[in-house]
């Protein structure tokens, strides 16, 4: 586990570690266990409870969405350094997607609501990792980081 926060210099592998301060990192470390799903596995799934929020350290997810009258729908693929399970961070009670290992996985996961605690009790931390948190997703789409930054902090203090 310790490999993901040793390696804050490769960009590829952790964007959301780089140059943060190492007293952040002390707090995230304990949150964090590692996990590994074969490919094709599911790794979370649409309406069930959304417990944690992942890191891929290594391996490629697709993110899928089912209308209630339709077909599944491929949103996006989140590869290494990539986070998924989104809901969990926000308090949500149940993932409004699903993710399957396209490739085999290693991933990092946290309880969304250890981090919410993390975030309510060290308030300085808590805006440095929302907000490298909003920068990790709002890649997905343009001009999202603040959009995405509120809706986290919501979640944080709803």
């Amino acid at each position: 586990m310790d490999k993901i926060f040793q390696m804050v210099s490769d960009s590829d592998l952790t964007p959301l570690f780089q140059s943060m301060d190492d007293e952040y990192i002390a707090l995230l470390r304990p949150l964090f266990e590692q996990v590994s799903y074969q490919a094709g596995a599911k790794v979370i799934e649409q309406g069930a409870v959304a417990d944690f929020i992942y890191l891929i350290e290594h391996g490629k997810v697709e993110i899928s969405y089912k209308p209630y009258d339709g077909e599944s729908l491929t949103i996006t693929y989140v590869e290494a350094g990539g986070l998924f399970g989104w809901s969990a961070l926000m308090g949500s009670p149940k993932y409004t997607s699903t993710g399957i290992a396209i490739e085999d996985l290693d991933l990092m996961r946290m309880r969304g609501s250890d981090l919410r605690i993390l975030c309510r009790e060290y308030p300085d931390a808590g805006e440095v990792i929302l907000d490298r948190l909003a920068s990790a997703v709002s890649k997905r789409w343009k001009n999202a980081h603040e959009q995405v930054k509120s809706i986290l902090q919501s979640g944080i203090n709803g």
